[in-house]
C-alpha cells in the first residue's frame, strides 16, 4: 500500500486532463443509468479496498466540522463545544472549522479512528465517490484521486467502462 501511496499523487497527475476531459463530457451528455453504475463501480472498489490499510485521507487532509459534528464529538469526548473547538480545530480562509493539524489527531498508531461512531459528516461520505450527480463535483472527485487510491480507481473504472 505505500509503495501506491507514494505513486498516487503522481498518477493522478498525469490522469486529472483525461479526469477532466471525461467528466466534461459527462456534464454534457448524462448517461440515464449514471447513478447506478457509478454505484456499482464504487461497491466494486470498496469491496476491494481496505480503508484501515491506507487511511492517506486521515494523514494527509482535514475534514470540515459542521456545527452538528462539533456538538456530537463534543459530546462523545465528554467536552463543551468551545473546548472542542479550541484543542482541536482552527477557523480556514473559507471560515470553516477544520482541524489545527493533520495527521489527524482522532487517527491511531494502527490507523484507526478514536471517533469513528461519531466521525464529522465530510469524513463519512469521503471520498464522496457514491454521490449522485457525481458530474457535479467533478473538480472534487478529480483533487481526491490524488489522496485515496479508491477514489482514483473508481474514476479510472469510470473512465473505461462509461461511454460517452
Amino acid at each position: 500500500m505505500q509503495e501506491r501511496l507514494l505513486s498516487l499523487p503522481k498518477d493522478a497527475k498525469d490522469k486529472a486532463t483525461e479526469s477532466k476531459k471525461f467528466f466534461n463530457k459527462l456534464k454534457k451528455r448524462v448517461p440515464k443509468n449514471l447513478d447506478s453504475r457509478v454505484e456499482e463501480i464504487h461497491d466494486e472498489v470498496f469491496e476491494k479496498t481496505d480503508c484501515m490499510s491506507c487511511a492517506n485521507c486521515c494523514k494527509t487532509t482535514g475534514p470540515l466540522f459542521l456545527r452538528q459534528d462539533i456538538a456530537r464529538i463534543s459530546k462523545f469526548l465528554g467536552l463543551k463545544p468551545a473546548q472542542f473547538e479550541e484543542k482541536y480545530l482552527r477557523i480556514d480562509e473559507d471560515n470553516d472549522w477544520v482541524l489545527k493539524q493533520v495527521p489527524c489527531s482522532f487517527l491511531g498508531a494502527d490507523d484507526a479512528c478514536s471517533i469513528y461512531d461519531v466521525r464529522p459528516k465530510a469524513c463519512q461520505e469521503f471520498p464522496h465517490t457514491d454521490r449522485k450527480k457525481i458530474y457535479q463535483i467533478a473538480d472534487l472527485t478529480i483533487t481526491n484521486t490524488a489522496i485515496c487510491p479508491a477514489a482514483f480507481d473508481v474514476v479510472e473504472r469510470m473512465k473505461a467502462s462509461i461511454k460517452l
